[in-house]
């Protein structure tokens, strides 16, 4: 099978506007909008590769920053690797192959049709890196709110209400603590499991991978998608992900990628699986499992929207907020 190395560029404008290119007709998903830039050649650094592209295609010479996401993808008759770079530029953007360019808000981003590499670089761009999984609270239910509001303080901005061990009446009210504290801290919150604590939270719900297979899943999630609350899944299989994708989650996670102290008869599946298993969907996926801070870097070379982590981030300095 074909294998190809695709570097491309996440260009803004003034107002902080996005630059869109559409594939133009008779190419593979022709009518598709994604970021610009095009294939890296053979003895090619990606940084002069990318350079490149921008001349030919876009008229403009671009300055080329950091690293934003290297997403593998499984094509039917090739693999890419679709590598993506903030960069910079002087000159007006045209489309000197003929294809349309637009200026995109990036809350509108995902209002444009994309081919699935270019579908992760848009979750990168707009959704947490981090992903906080609570630990169980313990026998103190206040030492546990303030964690919660220590990581919160820290920059933490999407998580997942975990207490699986609690008694249910203690976890309700607990919960609705935490939800408090979270929304007044602008930060996304999932429960884990439970439909019916989530829609009496208003909160959006994380799935368990056995929940993804079971009967009627689609009907019972719909009304917590009319609300357009974010759908997260555990996944330990390529089953479990293709089936994440069909119900329509917003994201999912895998692992566990090392041992961990929760899990230490599982030896971990490794960055190399993992990055096996990102390149057959499109979703933006977690790596779990061992993972900290220090290891955004690697999971997001892997493909990774980032790190989801209960120890890692309960109690690890937090990147600070970003406007992304």
């Amino acid at each position: 099978m074909k294998q190809l190395h695709v570097v491309a560029g996440v260009i803004r404008d003034a107002r902080g506007r996005i630059l869109l290119a559409r594939r133009t007709a008779g190419r593979d998903l022709a009518g598709l909008w994604e970021f610009p830039g095009g294939k890296v050649e053979a003895g090619e650094a990606p940084e002069v590769a990318l350079v490149r592209e921008l001349r030919e295609e876009l008229g403009v010479e671009a300055r080329v920053g950091d690293a934003l996401i290297r997403v593998p993808q499984q094509y039917p008759d090739k693999r890419l690797v679709l590598d993506v770079r903030h960069v910079e530029f002087r000159g007006t953007p045209k489309g000197l192959d003929g294809q349309a360019l637009v200026w995109a808000p990036p809350h509108k981003l995902t209002s444009y049709p994309m081919p699935p590499a270019d579908r992760p670089v848009v979750a990168a761009l707009l959704q947490s890196e981090c992903y906080l999984v609570t630990p169980a609270p313990g026998d103190d239910d206040d030492a546990w709110l303030a964690g919660l509001q220590r990581a919160l303080t820290r920059g933490v901005r999407r998580l997942q209400l975990r207490a699986p061990e609690v008694d249910p009446s203690r976890w309700r009210r607990l919960a609705g603590e935490a939800v408090a504290l979270c929304r007044t801290a602008a930060a996304e919150v999932l429960v884990n499991g439970d439909i019916a604590l989530a829609e009496q939270l208003q909160t959006g719900m994380h799935l368990r991978a056995a929940q993804l297979h079971e009967a009627g899943t689609v009907a019972a999630y719909a009304q917590l998608k009319s609300r357009s609350v974010p759908l997260g899944a555990s996944c330990h299989h390529i089953e479990d992900l293709r089936r994440a994708e069909e119900v329509g989650c917003t994201f999912a996670m895998v692992g566990p990628l090392r041992p961990t102290p929760t899990h230490p008869e599982a030896s971990g599946i490794g960055w190399d699986a993992f990055a096996a298993m990102r390149e057959q969907v499109s979703l933006p996926i977690y790596a779990i499992g061992g993972l900290g801070i220090d290891d955004l870097a690697m999971a997001r070379e892997h493909g990774a929207q980032g790190i989801a982590a209960i120890r890692g981030l309960w109690g690890a300095d937090q990147p600070a907020a970003r406007a992304r």
